[in-house]
């Protein structure tokens, strides 16, 4: 990637790409070339190509404006949708905005990149902060993935608030062990001088308590909760400290009180407005699109991007009223330790399961299917209706086409993905437009 810089007379550009083209506007004295982690192989290509002017990391904050409150997101689930709310709270209140993650880059409500990486290269950071100052931003939200922490991403940022929402299992293809993931997910929290927002009922959380303040519904911590329900959408009488308020949301699930919990605890402490006007702000959050999006009423039928075993029995719990039914499927060339596991998950909570496909890439998707199947004993398949359906399509108008009124049908996975990757190939697919599809079918 290559940025302008319109601020620096001198240095005018800066490229994260050894292949860089040099021309009448961009030359060898103008433009540098920023060493990280992911490019430090290709230094003396970079030389050979004609670079000569050479900076790390450190250098950046020297050519960019970075003078906002900068908030950091990490966690295995939860990630998008408490920046989303902290960012829609932020724009409530008046504030000048900025928000990246896995829904892409946006200024004040306004997409300026589409969706990439939860976490992009750190030129890339650099310059969508550098953006934000240019729109007088004051707030900059950011999705911190696990990827990222190791690969030094996010290198030479400076945090106002770190945000931890949980820890369970994804990534070990990558992370290779669980507690190497752990490891990693904790090391964002490693400096005892940051100020810090943890989710307190999370067992994997380990942190130095200085500068840190706490959430949770089990546990004692800063930001808790007295009562809730989640029968229709979110209820819920919160306290922090001597204050106290209620909160109404239209989301559902027991995940999405703890995504609400962080962001307004996040709001408190880089504004410190009264607990019950944040509250308020949060009312007129209508969620994120492939979270919990409800598709269709009556009956209900939610799409989705819970793609782990810890984060498809968070969705499952919030319906434990509900007969549930189920279409959901595991990535190829991914973690296939979670196979056994999500299949197990939904089979504990499902009547009927509809197993097919999700992004199987370069594997063959009935092996993969095959392989969320081992994972539920031959005892729970006696009690269960269970199709197996490679087409995802197929799948979805399958369970569409048999569902009940008394059943509610989730459609794990995807979520707000318009892809499907078989093969070689990116091909256009939709969940919530393959059940608009279905329901017109069914009619």
């Amino acid at each position: 990637m290559k940025i302008a810089m319109h601020s620096n007379p001198t240095l005018r550009f800066i490229s994260d790409d050894s292949r860089e083209v040099f021309n009448a506007d961009i030359t060898p004295s103008n433009c540098a070339f920023l060493i990280t982690q992911s490019n430090k192989n290709y230094v003396e290509s970079a030389k050979k190509n004609g670079f000569e002017i050479f900076i790390t990391p450190k250098d950046l904050i020297n050519y960019f404006d970075l003078n906002l409150k900068l908030v950091g997101i990490t966690g295995t689930n939860g990630k998008t949708t408490t920046a989303a709310m902290i960012y829609s709270i932020l724009l409530d209140f008046g504030f000048s905005v900025a928000l990246l993650g896995t829904r892409g880059f946006f200024i004040n409500g306004q997409e300026k990149r589409p969706k990439g990486l939860t976490t992009p290269s750190l030129l890339e950071i650099y310059s969508a902060i550098h953006e934000a100052r240019q729109e007088n931003c004051t707030h900059f939200i950011m999705e911190v993935s696990s990827h990222a922490i190791v690969q030094n991403r996010i290198e030479g940022l400076e945090f106002d608030l770190r945000i931890l929402t949980n820890i369970t299992s994804d990534h070990l293809d990558y992370h290779k062990t669980l507690e190497n993931y752990i490891a990693v997910k904790n090391s964002f929290f490693s400096n005892p001088l940051d100020l810090k927002l943890l989710n307190k009922d999370e067992p994997n959380a380990h942190y130095a308590p200085q500068k840190a303040i706490t959430y949770g519904i089990e546990s004692p911590a800063t930001l808790n909760v007295k009562a809730y329900s989640l029968n229709n959408g979110i209820t819920a009488q919160i306290a922090y400290g001597k204050e106290e308020a209620n909160i109404e949301c239209t989301l559902f699930g027991k995940h999405n009180l703890y995504n609400a919990l962080a962001a307004i605890g996040a709001v408190k402490l880089l504004e410190d407005f009264p607990l019950r006007e944040i509250c308020e702000k949060l009312e007129n959050f209508g969620g994120v699109l492939g979270r919990m999006q409800v598709v269709h009423q009556n009956p209900l039928i939610i799409v989705d991007f819970a793609h782990t075993e810890d984060g498809m029995e968070k969705i499952f719990q919030s319906f434990l009223h509900k007969k549930i039914v189920v279409v959901f499927g595991a990535g190829g060339d991914r973690d296939r330790s979670k196979r056994p596991k999500m299949g197990l998950c939904a089979a504990k909570y499902a009547q009927k399961l509809y197993i097919t496909s999700d992004n199987p890439r370069s594997e063959i998707p009935n092996a993969i299917m095959q392989e969320i199947l081992g994972g539920i004993p031959q005892e729970l398949r006696n009690h269960r209706e269970i199709h197996l359906e490679e087409n995802r399509a197929k799948a979805i108008a399958m369970a569409v086409k048999n569902l009940k009124s008394d059943e509610i049908l989730l459609i794990l996975g995807k979520g707000d993905e318009t892809y499907q990757i078989i093969g070689k190939e990116t091909l256009h697919f939709d969940d919530c437009e393959e059940v608009q599809k279905a329901l017109v079918e069914t009619q």
